[in-house]
């Protein structure tokens, strides 16, 4: 009966540390399997500390040389409770207030009914042979110190012993080992996990990943899972789990990022402009890595509906691959963690992250176009505005500059499509088609027959409005591109373009702010933003100068001032509080635009006039007699 009671007496203390696996099929019951085996497991509760790796050298003169990161580490799970930028080595990043910006924090404690989520926090470590389990993240790891190496990388090492409670026996001991270099973005985890029993144990474990990624960008929130896979011949494909998944998503095995073809490389919480990814360090990435799966987490404490009241976030959380440790084996799991800015340019210049295929964590709006054919524009894009960047270092007039290249570059094709159109849209109008359509308006066969004769007469192909359109759908995804290369820029986060207006790019321009109160379509409103205005007028202006497609009927007349009415309204408001960066990008586009319709119009008028001339003069020569010109094919007319 002691042994019994004592039996007891462990299992009340140790209860939420202690319980059958539930995804292990045929489970006995807890309590019969520990009878039956004689095994309670248990580890001695530390006492709870916070550690903080990369702080600020004093004495490093030289901000390059400094950290980049600080990671705030916690007893708890042996986990990172924070990862913070540090301000001002290297390229710093503040959290943007206008009022007290302070350097920003990247990951954060997921907030729960439960308690804290922290990112890399040992959760259940499994024996499977033994269907039991410890949870780890719920007690605080002994911790052994921090280390500085001779090059100035910074170490923190936590430990923790798992014992049989019943007998005393040391089972195994796990350590894990945080290390912070300098000048870089790039992190690493370790446990190492040592069998001190003297017998063979099959064990796994899962750990939370990277959680608590904030929300970047409160108009689009950018935020997803992303994991990258490559195949024997070295080519990368990438899977996703964004709010939308889900929303829709009923099961856990739903929510897993995976491919069938390819090997595990990474897996990130990425926003608008940053990424957390978790590399495996595993010796050939075309073999298994200890990694059996991540799956993404959704976390949302208050339960919104919507996912839009502020305090929703993502993680994902890795599974391990079952391992045997034979008596006093020890087994290493290595993990590198990148905590930094998707920046495209970084990632080429950085070898390590470019055979990692981090350029991956990079999201663009491809909006109607494959993303196979906006990602690339895109990075060609960004690469332009870098190099015009370098001789002119305001990303403003790099953007307004940009605009205007790309509509010179694409201004012949604008102009035949503009020319097209406008000799298509008098053609409709012309006293000849009402006459046409007044006498055979009831016969629409012959009603279509006449008109066609009346084009080939006029040398105008039946076809002319999708030859008009043709430019317009080229140019499409060259525009998306450029608009997606401006609204994800890592490099317009907090750039300025004027000292007094539009300090940063990335966010509404701003020109005074007020108390911040919601309105519909906006969302919140909390400044006077002025460039969405400038941009409805630019809107204006150009609908005066592009020729409109000549209505049929008075009610498609009626509908083509709706919409013109609808687009001067509709557009300033959707990109009321959208960032300025893209706003500028916009209204530089609308206002170029104009200035191309104005000039193709001119050119326009100025044919007009001479084709008006039908007859020219001649010399004296040729008996003083006028000479009719004949009508040009209309592919000549351009």
């Amino acid at each position: 009966m002691r042994i019994y009671s004592k039996l007891l007496l462990a299992l009340i203390i140790f209860a939420p540390f202690c319980f059958a696996q539930d995804d292990l099929d045929s489970a006995k019951p807890v309590s019969e399997i520990r009878a039956e085996q004689r095994l309670v497991l248990g580890i001695e509760n530390a006492p709870e500390r916070t550690i903080i790796l990369g702080a600020e050298d004093p004495n490093t003169e030289d901000p390059e040389e400094g950290f980049k990161l600080q990671l705030v580490l916690s007893t708890k799970g042996a986990s990172i409770k924070q990862a913070v930028f540090s301000n001002g080595q290297g390229k710093g990043f503040d959290d943007l207030d206008p009022k007290d910006p302070k350097p920003l924090v990247l990951l954060n404690p997921v907030k729960t009914d439960a308690g804290e989520i922290l990112s890399m926090a040992n959760n259940e470590f499994v024996f499977i042979d033994h269907k039991l389990q410890l949870r780890l993240n719920q007690l605080n790891w002994q911790f052994l110190g921090v280390e500085t190496t001779p090059n100035g990388c910074q170490t923190a090492a936590f430990t923790a012993v798992i014992n049989n409670q019943q007998t005393g026996e040391p089972l195994m001991k796990l350590v894990k080992t945080y290390a912070l270099p300098r000048r870089s973005y790039m992190a690493s985890c370790s446990l190492t996990v040592e069998n001190l029993s003297d017998e063979q144990h099959n064990i796994r474990f899962n750990m939370t990943g990277l959680a608590g990624l904030n929300r970047e960008d409160d108009r689009s929130d950018m935020r997803k899972i992303i994991a990258a896979f490559r195949n024997e011949q070295g080519q990368f494909s990438s899977s996703f789990i964004d709010l939308k998944i889900f929303r829709r998503a009923k099961t856990e095995e739903a929510l897993r990022l995976k491919s069938n073809s390819h090997s595990h490389i990474w897996t990130a919480a990425v926003n608008k402009y940053f990424a957390a990814i978790a590399v495996p360090v595993i010796e050939d990435y075309n073999e298994s890595n200890w990694i059996a799966g991540t799956y993404a987490k959704f976390y949302n404490p208050d339960g919104d509906s919507k996912f839009h009241s502020g305090d929703e976030t993502l993680g994902f959380q890795i599974k391990s691959s079952p391992v045997n440790l034979q008596a006093a084996q020890t087994q290493k799991f290595d993990m590198e963690l990148y905590l930094g800015p998707k920046d495209k340019s970084l990632f080429d210049r950085v070898e390590h992250y470019r055979k990692l295929g981090f350029y991956l964590t990079m999201d663009f709006i491809t909006c109607c176009c494959p993303a196979g054919v906006i990602q690339p524009l895109a990075f060609f894009i960004i690469w332009i505005m870098n190099l015009i960047y370098s001789g002119i270092p305001n990303y403003g007039v790099v953007i307004i500059i940009l605009v205007f290249l790309v509509r010179l570059i694409l201004h012949p094709i604008t102009k035949m499509g503009q020319i097209r159109m406008n000799r298509f849209t008098k053609l409709m109008s012309s006293p000849e088609i009402v006459e046409i359509r007044k006498k055979h308006g009831k016969n629409q066969m012959e009603m279509q027959k006449h008109i066609s004769a009346f084009y080939k007469e006029k040398g105008v192909s039946p076809a002319e409005p999708i030859f008009g359109m043709l430019p317009m759908l080229i140019q499409m995804p060259i525009w998306i591109a450029l608009w997606s290369a401006v609204n994800a820029s890592i490099d317009l986060r907090g750039a300025g373009f004027l000292p007094f207006w539009i300090t940063d790019l990335s966010s509404p321009d701003a020109l005074f702010r007020f108390p911040e109160f919601d309105v519909p379509i906006i969302g919140k409103l909390g400044s006077f933003n002025l460039l969405p205005i400038l941009m409805g007028f630019a809107f204006y202006v150009q609908q005066k100068l592009t020729p409109m497609q000549a209505a049929a009927t008075p009610e498609q007349a009626q509908q083509q001032k709706i919409m013109q009415v609808m687009l001067l309204v509709m557009f300033p408001l959707m990109l009321y509080s959208a960032p300025s960066g893209v706003n500028l990008y916009i209204m530089s586009s609308v206002f170029g635009g104009a200035l191309e319709q104005y000039v193709i119009k001119k050119h326009i008028k100025e044919k007009e006039q001479a084709e008006s001339q039908q007859f020219i003069d001649v010399t004296t020569k040729t008996g003083g007699k006028a000479k009719k010109k004949k009508p040009k094919p209309f592919f000549k007319n351009y």
